[in-house]
Order: structure tokens, then sequence, then C-alpha cells
């Protein structure tokens, strides 16, 4: 008989390639998003960049961050920060997040809804540990990234 932590840790290391795939960009882009923004991982977070989607032309805009776990579950935004820096069509823009409530964290920033524009996302938790994650948010995603009813969680779970 094999002991039960051995069976655990084989169980474990047959399903961390699976868990692997199910975190990549690509399967990132398909899912289905609360708030229509671009969803990527880091660390033991989900994060949800939103940026406004009409602005053609550079001008100030909102940047907001929402926060997840990997079962879809909303992380307080309280005692985080991050900081959000834009590249795109020549231009560099940087906003500072702050909490804004639930799962949310808000800031400004000139820039456009250009489908070069791409961000990267520098965030420190609560407890000081520091995550990042990039995001392409206006290159083509398909439809089903669009916004999920209120009740949605996108279908993404872990076990």
């Amino acid at each position: 008989m094999i002991p039960t932590t051995l069976r655990r840790g084989l169980l474990l290391a047959a399903l961390l390639p699976f868990a692997a795939i199910a975190h990549d960009d690509a399967t990132l882009d398909k899912m289905k998003t609360p708030n229509g923004g671009q969803l990527r991982m880091a660390g033991a977070y989900h994060f949800e960049l939103v940026l406004d989607r009409s602005s053609k032309e550079p001008r100030d805009n909102p940047v907001l961050l929402y926060l997840t776990d990997h079962g879809d579950a909303k992380l307080p935004s309280a005692g985080t920060k991050a900081t959000v820096t834009l590249l795109g069509s020549g231009t560099k823009a940087t906003a500072s997040l702050q909490p804004d409530g639930g799962n949310r964290l808000k800031g400004m920033a000139r820039y456009a809804a250009t489908a070069d524009l791409k961000a990267v996302v520098s965030f420190t938790a609560a407890d000081g540990k520091n995550e990042q994650a990039r995001f392409t948010p206006f290159a083509a995603i398909p439809a089903a990234a669009s916004p999920a009813p209120a009740a949605g969680g996108g279908g993404h779970r872990h076990h």
C-alpha cells in the first residue's frame, strides 16, 4: 500500500501540467470576464485590467484592476496598491492604482485604445508580496471574452 502523503504527491504531480495549461494567456483570453477587461494570472491572483475602449486619441482615462483568486472569488483591494505602465504608439504613461472598494483598484492615465497598446501591472499585496502581469488589452480578443452577467464567474475553477 502506498502511504497517503506519497499518493497525494503523485496526484499533485500528475495534475500540475493541466493547471499550467489552464492558465496560459490564450486560455485566459477566451474566458468571460465580469467587467469586460483582459484577464491575466499572477501568483495567487487573477488580475482583470479594464481600460476605456472608446478613447481613440490619447486622453486621460480610467485604469481599473479587479482582483480575484483562481476560483473567481473576489479578493479585497484594501491595503493593496499597483502601478500600471502603458506603452503604445510611441507613448508611455504610468498610473498609480489605489483601492477603490470591493476588489477594485483605480487610477488615471493618458492613453488611446490602440491595438498595439501593452500594459505591465506591478502589484503589491496587503502582505507586501509583489506580483507582475503583462497585458495586451486591445489586441484582438475573442468574442467569448465579453462581459459576463453579474452572476457569472467565467466558468474557471480550481478544485
